[in-house]
């Protein structure tokens, strides 16, 4: 579970978010992430978090998961396919690399 501050910060942010539908593309990034061994099968939900980013045009994933989404390894496999699929690359980072002060909350 993501510390108090940033589940307040995403509690203020809930109301400018934009809910994105899963569509056939994203479950087809999905599949390729899969196929490239990116994530293992039991982690489709982080790869469709990656892929539906991804194809909505998203600049930036920000996300508590180290394991699966924001990993040093996985970033450049899941630009990579984005890039043969004819997706752009999107930044992924945690939340400490957003966060400028905690002060602030």
């Amino acid at each position: 579970m993501a510390p108090k501050t940033v589940r307040r910060l995403l509690g203020e942010l809930r109301p400018t978010s934009e809910r994105i539908e899963i569509s056939f593309e994203a479950v087809r990034l999905q599949e390729a992430y899969l196929r490239a061994r990116i994530v293992p099968e039991q982690s489709r939900a982080d790869a469709l978090h990656v892929a539906l980013a991804s194809v909505s045009g998203c600049s930036l994933i920000v996300s508590w998961n180290l394991k699966h989404i924001v990993n040093f390894r996985r970033i450049p496999l899941y630009n990579g396919v984005n890039l043969s699929n004819g997706f752009g690359m999107i930044t992924i980072c945690s939340p400490l690399e957003v966060i400028e002060d905690e002060e602030t909350f």
